[in-house]
């Protein structure tokens, strides 16, 4: 869950308008439960943070993760290095996905006007478009995604550097930082 390090991290960035994403760090230790965490961020921290992945089984069963915007499964080798499979997401953990990633798409939609109203008229919306919603959620500090893994073990890095990227703005994105007496 969320500790009072994070929360008082947290209200720094709040004050200074920082976006940000979230990494539920240690799946594969005792006790770990992604769920739990994403409800503690909502609680302690009372902000709107979606779930952009999912982990494939937890504490000593952790041997991926799902990606909710790819809808595809990597499978950790287990090895230090980040090494991992593609492969179509578990058929026991498929309608979980799917349950999340409309969840998702439910929250993101309100982000872009004409992405919502393909959304509504029933239109498939595209990956891109999927990221785009989740950019402009988290360069306003509105929205900030939920992506999971284990860091030590060094899995879930490379998505959530790709997560960084792909969500949160460049330099040039953002104003020039004021000075603080």
């Amino acid at each position: 869950g969320v500790e009072p390090q994070t929360e008082t991290v947290w209200r720094q960035a709040s004050r200074y308008e920082v976006p940000r994403i979230v990494f539920v760090n240690k799946m594969d230790k005792t006790g770990a439960n992604f769920q739990r965490s994403v409800d503690s961020i909502h609680s302690r921290l009372g902000v709107k943070s979606v779930p952009i992945q999912l982990p494939i089984g937890a504490e000593n069963d952790f041997v991926g993760i799902i990606d909710l915007v790819e809808m595809k499964a990597y499978f950790f080798d287990g090895g230090e290095n980040e090494n991992y499979e593609t492969k179509e997401i578990p058929a026991e953990y498929l309608e979980e996905a799917k349950k999340a990633h409309n969840y998702m798409l439910d929250e993101i939609v309100t982000f872009d006007e004409a992405v919502m109203e393909k959304y509504l008229d029933g239109q498939e919306i595209s990956k891109a478009e999927i990221k785009s919603c989740i950019r402009k959620g988290v360069v306003s500090s509105t929205l900030f995604p939920v992506l999971c893994g284990t860091a030590f073990k060094n899995k879930g890095v490379k998505p959530l550097l790709d997560a960084v990227v792909d969500y949160l703005p460049s330099p040039i994105d953002v104003p020039p930082a004021k000075g603080y007496k």
